[in-house]
């Protein structure tokens, strides 16, 4: 697995540099907006959060000094609440755009980071499982397992990660749209690539025989 410095010129994009000869692009998409919004931001529970505070002080109003007071001292902490509310919106809509996932006949590619764009290349052979959650309107996260001893910093990669696992994270194609067919191509593209055998060349084959020797 390996990062890649996104300042250089992408070949097409979330592709940093030329695919291998046979390797294919099969899919490529971005988180959904909302669905970021509301998973890996919980802009509901901030929403509810502000909506308390906002009917605390419009409560406290209405009791001192009647519907005018409630008014007047709800309708400041309206306003920081819908502000709130947009600016987390707009966070998880900068993420969503700054995102490339691409699934290819060989590998995942995650493009990532809204300020500092990094691409993650995750081949099929350093993955151990692939879990999908998948909502009911359709989108979902595909987490990915890597093998082995390389693990990807936790704020380096979030929100592109599978959500409880800080110490050992896994790296996900995030709140993406139509997620069953994209878990079910990746799957089929993940066991046709390893299943292909490996072609050497007879006469290094015969070279490493005779160095074993």
């Amino acid at each position: 697995m390996s990062d890649h410095d996104d300042f250089a010129f992408d070949v097409a994009p979330g592709i940093p540099a030329p695919l291998p000869k046979g390797e294919e692009v099969l899919w490529q998409g971005r988180p959904d907006t909302n669905a970021l919004a509301r998973e890996a931001f919980k802009i509901r529970w901030i929403a509810g959060y502000m909506a308390l505070i906002v009917l605390w002080k419009a409560g406290m109003g209405l009791a001192d000094g009647g519907l005018a007071l409630a008014v007047l001292r709800g309708l400041p902490y309206l306003v920081l609440a819908v502000a709130a509310v947009a600016v987390v919106w707009l966070l998880a809509w900068a993420q969503a755009r700054a995102t490339v996932y691409t699934v290819t006949s060989a590998r995942v590619l995650m493009k990532i980071g809204a300020a500092l764009s990094v691409t993650y290349n995750i081949p099929f052979a350093q993955v151990g499982t692939a879990r999908l959650d998948l909502k009911p309107t359709g989108t979902g996260t595909i987490a990915l397992e890597t093998l082995g001893e390389t693990r990807l910093a936790f704020m380096a990669l979030w929100p592109h990660l599978r959500p409880g696992r800080m110490k050992r994270t896994e790296p996900a194609l995030r709140c993406i749209p139509d997620a069953e067919r994209v878990a079910r191509l990746l799957a089929e593209a993940a066991e046709a690539r390893l299943a292909m055998p490996v072609v050497t060349r007879a006469d290094a084959a015969l070279a490493d025989a005779v160095a074993a020797e």
